[in-house]
């Protein structure tokens, strides 16, 4: 039986992955890239998803894991769940391409460039395996998102916002050479609007195939491997994305922010 929480986890992982189609929009609608606002908007983001991980879900991971299998068991193995994590996110970048990869910076000036220039198909093929490495990277992150929403909402609707947030320059990743490719912007938007999709889809898969064995350990596993996820995300793709936007301490107080709303809100709902 689908329960209310599961429909809320689906329907936030939805949300987080289609926002790749805002920044389409954006690239579309916008003449000048707002440098200022998504180096700050990353930050937040890369501190949202540190704070929740590092103070929340790691430690929420260790209590149910110390709980099923002894304390020295227990946080040994969260340990090793939260390097698996990073393991398995950063094989998942490393098979990646560089020139493919959805979090080399694209900017709306690059966007009204290609819209002026000789179409060149080539490109299209670059565009859609951008589309591809995003769908790829998004996988594990619409599990991340679904696992702590089915946890904890107050958790998953942060982190969903976080990764949202993170996945706007992404849509324009997609958007910028498929344009420039095809110049059609309809078939840009959709490519980027779908690649989004593998949110949810990972969201679902996770849920098919993980939730008739979950007991309290593999749920601490699983909740510490999302722990890690998040901070390789953060680590190696907001933080680096926002510093290439060229607003170094703008980011940092973006990070700053997130980290302290973050700590705002569980302390409310505490």
């Amino acid at each position: 039986m689908v329960t209310e929480g599961i429909l809320l986890a689906f329907a936030l992982t939805l949300f987080a992955g289609l926002s790749t189609g805002i920044g389409s929009v954006i690239a579309f609608f916008s003449k000048t890239t707002n440098t200022k606002f998504l180096a700050v908007s990353l930050g937040f983001s890369a501190g949202v998803m540190i704070y929740v991980s590092m103070i929340e879900i790691f430690f929420k991971a260790k209590d149910s894991l110390t709980a099923s299998l002894g304390d020295t068991t227990g946080y040994w193995v969260t340990v090793a769940a939260f390097f698996g994590g990073i393991l398995f996110i950063a094989i998942i970048d490393y098979l990646i391409p560089s020139y493919e990869n959805p979090h080399e910076i694209r900017t709306v000036e690059e966007m009204n460039f290609g819209a002026s220039s000789a179409k060149d198909p080539k490109l299209l093929k670059m565009g859609l395996f951008t589309a591809l490495a995003i769908a790829i990277h998004n996988f594990p992150e619409g599990l991340a998102t679904f696992t702590a929403a089915l946890e904890d909402p107050s958790l998953g609707i942060a982190i969903a916002v976080a990764i949202a947030i993170h996945n706007i320059p992404e849509g324009i990743a997609v958007s910028v050479p498929i344009y420039y490719a095809t110049g059609n912007k309809k078939k840009a938007f959709v490519y980027s609007f779908f690649s989004g999709l593998a949110e949810p889809v990972g969201a679902l898969v996770g849920y098919l195939i993980l939730m008739p064995f979950i007991t309290p350990a593999v749920f601490g596993i699983l909740f510490s491997g999302v722990a890690g996820i998040m901070i390789f995300i953060s680590f190696d793709e907001l933080l680096p994305a926002a510093r290439e936007y060229g607003e170094h301490h703008l980011s940092i107080y973006g990070l700053i922010g997130g980290m302290a709303v973050m700590a705002i809100s569980l302390l409310l709902f505490a």
